[in-house]
């Protein structure tokens, strides 16, 4: 859990580059400044090519910066040993993609209970969260279904489901609607929206559309690799 005088997600000056030292060497982002309050929903907007994919791997401690500094929860991701990225991924971050990610041949329930099992807790202490994680999205009735058994939006809700399996300081949504229709997607970003409500969430949604976006509290817009316009959004109660 993070600290609450403690900003869950503060860059300073981020710098990230490819092929260092050689002809093509690749700046992708250009000094990056940005920090999340616990409890926030914070959208990252930007064209493909903006350096969204790129902060996103940063964020999720997945990737380390070049230059500057990223601490999540007080903790300097630039300096931290391969263990101990592992183990803030595992515990701290709760991660869903466009793609689900979902292990087949595996029951609902069981993806969920996956991230618990890595992180050392009992048997029965995963099964009795994941079953109440899974009624938490509406999928109790699915938990013994396996992912090629559900449509898209049921196995982003078990995603979903997965990501709070720890109970993370962090969600980090990366395009979750991507791969879902309009009606799918508006129950995916309402389960988003419960879950920063009443679970007090810090989520962040990188996105491309700018619709979603404004459903958030505020949106930070990437062009070229650097932050251009941060402002509020008009959040749930704004939506049309």
């Amino acid at each position: 859990m993070s600290t609450p005088h403690l900003p869950v997600i503060t860059m300073q000056g981020i710098i990230k580059r490819y092929y260092i030292g050689k002809p093509n060497e690749l700046e992708i982002l250009h000094g990056i400044d940005l920090q999340v309050e616990p409890g926030e929903f914070v959208a990252i907007v930007g064209e493909s090519g903006s350096g969204k994919s790129t902060m996103m791997n940063i964020l999720g401690a997945l990737d380390r910066p070049t230059e500057g500094h990223y601490r999540l929860n007080g903790v300097d991701i630039q300096t931290a040993g391969d263990k101990e990225l592992a183990q803030i991924r595992n515990q701290q971050i709760g991660f869903v993609f466009q793609t689900f990610n979902l292990i087949g041949r595996m029951s609902a329930l069981k993806n969920v209970e996956l991230p618990m099992l890595y992180a050392g807790v009992s048997a029965r202490e995963r099964t009795e969260r994941a079953g109440r994680l899974l009624e938490l999205v509406g999928m109790s009735e699915r938990k013994k279904h396996q992912p090629n058994e559900l449509s898209g939006g049921q196995k982003q809700r078990v995603a979903i489901a997965r990501a709070m399996a720890n109970d993370p300081s962090l969600i980090l949504a990366d395009e979750p609607t991507g791969a879902l229709d309009t009606a799918t997607s508006r129950i995916v970003m309402d389960l988003f929206h419960k879950l920063h409500e009443e679970q007090r969430k810090t989520i962040v949604l990188i996105t491309h559309n700018p619709e979603l976006a404004e459903e958030t509290q505020r949106v930070i817009t990437l062009r070229d690799g650097r932050i251009i316009s941060v402002r509020k959004g008009a959040g749930i109660h704004g939506r049309a």
